[in-house]
Formats: structure tokens, C-alpha cells, sequence
């Protein structure tokens, strides 16, 4: 073979590779050397010696001068300080997934905890879709009536609170609470237990149909369940009942409890055996089992009226609204957890209402309600003629109040004190609409906001 066949290939290199001793030395002479570029290589002998490069770089560790020749496209500009970042990276990314899949399962266990707390009450909603016919329409879109059921069944739990008459249902405490449709006012209407009323015939618990009476309104519960009830109020204020609630006595207390306390005041001290309650006078933090026995005493306080007791619930009930406000409860989950916990645990509730996400809906809508605005007040009442131990409406002031919240049109409450005086003056014949009072709001109008006995969530029960 002649000289012009050209270099036969070395067999310890195959065509195409640069030998090893060349490409030690390129890395040290400077770009613009003299010294003559090697052969080029064929496309198949490049790819060759690209990967065999690849793999010795692997092997070794090195930099360009660990053999073999790099293109500027394989060259990194800081090979080096990219080998190190990348791990870093890696691991925060991995690290960051790990704390989002932790928070997002904790968040989904806390979320079904809550969610299965609930107790939902299907029987009476199959109950009044029997008697849908005969109920009231609603008669403004987007205004929301609920019955709040407080019951007082001394089974279980509730033993210690008296005698247990084999786990009978009684409605110790119920409001209407209608939230305006706008969302700017919230009203709740206490209605008395001995309130003298007409109840519907009811379907019991095993099954049978009571006769309709006249009783006090109480027995509705106790007859019928929630259903029996709603219906009696439906029939009472010709108000559509949309949701109810029925929470226990534990479930009072917890929620007290979940935001530390509610603070009142005392003229006199209490030493109520009945209520198990004993407190000294003036300024003072109630836990919730205190503040279950303050909202629970009778006899001890005031006249022993079933009516000033409910007042003074009214009042409570507008303090732990209050302090869930001013704390920051609504708007702060680890605060707010605790005040779910504590109330899903004991309610019962519609089916329109028994999920967490139904009950956030309700919260949220109202958050933004003033605290003066969120308002209470007992349905005008007087002794009953036929029995100064119940009661009766008082009409046409009752009337009146039933058609406002029907129609969601406003209401105000002031002290009864201050109703009294500004009764004393339009008796002595002065102007009423000259005096100030809180029943003004509407005097330049030909039909004024009409005024009830009441209070509101931003009233200090210490200045009263």
C-alpha cells in the first residue's frame, strides 16, 4: 500500500478519535494558537467520541482537560457552580412539595373531622315537606329566617342539670334569628316557652298524630321535635322558616370556653343551687360552664321571670358575639377552629345546613355585620289573662313585628327604660320625634322604623 492511500488507522484508535496525547494538550494552548486543528472527523466518529467523552467526564469528575474534545454547545459557562446549585434546588423543591402535601392533608382531616361533627336531621325535613302546602312563602329573596332551638334534655351528658324524664326533648331557649337580605342586619327574636299558642297536629316520635291545642309553646317540642315547632312558629308569625339549629347544653359551654371566657357584670352576687351557680359581684370572666348556669338561672336573679331571664341571654348571647368579633375569631383559623369544634359537635341541624362548607357560608355572609346591628329582643308579650304564669302576644305590636321581618324591612331595639321615658313623655303630650330617642330613625318618613325592647351585640353588659 503507497503513501497516497493515506495513514492507515491506528487500531487503539479507531478513525474518527482524536488520540488522547492531542487532547491534553489543546486545553493549554491559547484560542489563537498556530498550532493546525486535528482532522475533522466523520459525523459517525464524532458521536462516538462525544459519548465516550460523556462517560469518562462521569467517570472522572474532571473539567474540559479529562479527555476528549468539547463543543462550545456542551461547555457550560460555570460547570462547576451548576453541579452544586442543582442538588440545592432539588431538595427545596422537594422539600416545599412535602410541606404542601402535609398541610393540604391536615387541612383535609381537620375539614372531615368538622364536616362529620354534624348531626343532620332528615325526619324533620320529611316532616314539613308533608305540610309543605299549608306553609308560608317566602316573601324576599335572599333573606334567611333560622330557628335556633336551644335544648334542654337532661339525658347523657345533661343529667346533672336536673331530673331526666327518659331523654324527653324540651325547648328550653328558641329564637328566630332573621338575617337581612342585604346582609347589613341580623335579628333575633327570643319567643317564650310559656308563650300560650296554637299547635298544629304534630307526628310524634313513635309514629302517632297529636291533636291540635292550644298550649304553651314549649309543648311543640316536646310533642312534635322540630318539626312540630317550626310549624308552630310558621303558624305563629306567618314567617317561613328556611334553616334550624338545635344545640345542647355541652355545646354552650364549649363554645364559651373556645374563646376563653365572656367577661359581664354583677350588681349582686348569685348563689343559685339550681343552676349550680355561685359568683361574687362586680366585673368578672365567665367559662362556659358558669355562663351556662348565669343563662340558665331563674329564681335567684331579678323577678325569677321567665321573660328578664331571657333578656339576660339575649345580652350573653350579644357578648360571645361580640368578643368572637373583637378577637378576630371569624377571621383567624387557629381561633376559629376550636368555636367549630366545640359547636358542631352539639348541633343538629336541616340538610341545607349540615356540611362545613354550608355553615362557612353562613359565618362568612355575616361577618361583616356591624355589632350594633346584630340585634335582640323578646316578642311583645304580657301576662296571659287566663293565667298570669303564661304568657300572651301583645297585638298589634306583635303583628307588627312578624310583617317588618316578613318583608325584611328594619327594626330597632332600645332599653326598656328608655321606652318607658319616652312613653312618660308622649303621655305629658311632647313631641316624640323631638326627643331623641332611638325610634326617631324613621320619623321624617310616614312610616317610621318601629322600636322594641331590646339590645345589640356592642352594648357592655357592665354599663347597663
Amino acid at each position: 500500500m503507497t503513501d497516497s492511500a493515506g495513514t492507515p488507522a491506528d487500531p487503539d484508535h479507531p478513525a474518527g478519535e482524536t488520540p488522547q496525547g492531542r487532547s491534553q494538550e489543546q486545553p493549554g494552548a491559547p484560542e489563537d494558537s498556530p498550532e493546525p486543528s486535528p482532522e475533522r472527523p466523520s459525523a459517525e466518529g464524532r458521536k462516538e467520541g462525544a459519548e465516550e467523552h460523556k462517560e469518562e467526564g462521569k467517570e472522572e469528575g474532571k473539567g474540559v482537560g479529562s479527555g476528549g474534545v468539547q463543543t462550545w454547545a456542551d461547555h457550560p459557562k460555570d460547570g462547576t457552580t451548576a453541579r452544586r446549585k442543582r442538588p440545592w434546588l432539588r431538595w427545596a423543591a422537594l422539600a416545599a412539595s412535602f410541606l404542601v402535601l402535609i398541610s393540604a392533608g391536615a387541612g383535609w382531616w381537620l375539614y372531615k373531622k368538622l364536616d362529620g361533627n354534624i348531626t343532620t336531621d332528615t325526619g324533620a325535613a320529611a316532616e314539613l315537606k308533608v305540610y309543605e302546602k299549608e306553609r308560608p312563602t317566602p316573601a324576599v329573596l335572599d333573606a334567611q329566617n333560622i330557628l335556633l332551638i336551644g335544648s334542654d334534655s337532661r339525658a347523657g351528658d345533661n343529667s346533672k342539670y336536673g331530673r331526666d324524664d327518659g331523654g324527653s326533648q324540651r325547648s328550653d331557649t328558641t329564637i328566630l334569628l332573621h338575617l337581612a337580605a342585604d346582609r347589613k342586619s341580623a335579628t333575633a327574636v327570643s319567643l317564650p316557652r310559656d308563650l300560650m299558642v296554637e299547635i298544629p297536629s304534630c307526628r310524634t316520635s313513635d309514629d302517632k298524630k297529636t291533636r291540635e291545642q292550644f298550649t304553651q309553646f314549649n309543648s311543640a317540642f316536646e310533642l312534635g321535635g322540630t318539626a312540630c315547632t317550626i310549624r308552630t312558629v310558621e303558624r305563629l308569625t306567618g314567617i317561613r322558616i328556611d334553616h334550624h339549629m338545635v344545640v345542647d347544653f355541652n355545646g354552650f359551654k364549649d363554645m364559651v370556653d373556645a374563646v376563653d371566657g365572656v367577661e359581664i357584670c354583677l350588681q349582686k352576687p348569685i348563689d343559685d343551687k339550681d343552676a349550680q351557680l355561685e359568683l361574687p359581684a362586680g366585673r368578672q370572666t365567665l367559662n362556659g360552664e358558669e355562663a351556662l348556669g348565669y343563662v340558665r338561672a331563674r329564681k335567684t336573679l331579678g323577678d325569677g321571670s321567665d321573660t328578664e331571664r331571657m333578656e339576660r341571654q339575649q345580652k350573653f348571647l350579644g357578648a360571645l358575639v361580640n368578643k368572637m368579633q373583637s378577637n378576630g375569631v371569624l377571621l383567624n383559623p387557629t381561633r376559629l377552629y376550636p368555636v367549630l369544634d366545640a359547636a358542631t359537635k352539639s348541633l343538629t341541624t336541616d340538610p341545607g345546613l349540615d356540611s362545613l362548607r354550608d355553615l362557612y357560608d353562613l359565618v362568612r355572609s355575616m361577618r361583616d355585620v356591624p355589632t350594633d346591628r346584630v340585634q335582640f329582643l323578646t316578642v311583645p308579650r304580657q301576662p296571659y289573662r287566663n293565667n298570669p304564669n303564661r304568657d300572651e302576644l301583645v297585638e298589634p305590636d306583635a303583628s307588627e313585628l312578624f310583617k317588618q321581618l316578613r318583608e325584611d324591612k328594619p327594626v330597632a331595639v332600645a332599653p326598656a327604660d328608655e321606652l318607658k321615658d319616652a312613653e312618660k313623655d308622649a303621655e305629658k303630650g311632647k313631641d316624640p320625634e323631638q326627643d331623641g330617642k332611638p325610634d326617631d330613625a324613621g320619623s321624617g318618613s310616614p312610616t317610621p322604623t318601629p322600636t322594641y325592647s331590646g339590645s345589640s351585640a356592642a352594648d357592655d353588659l357592665c354599663e347597663q
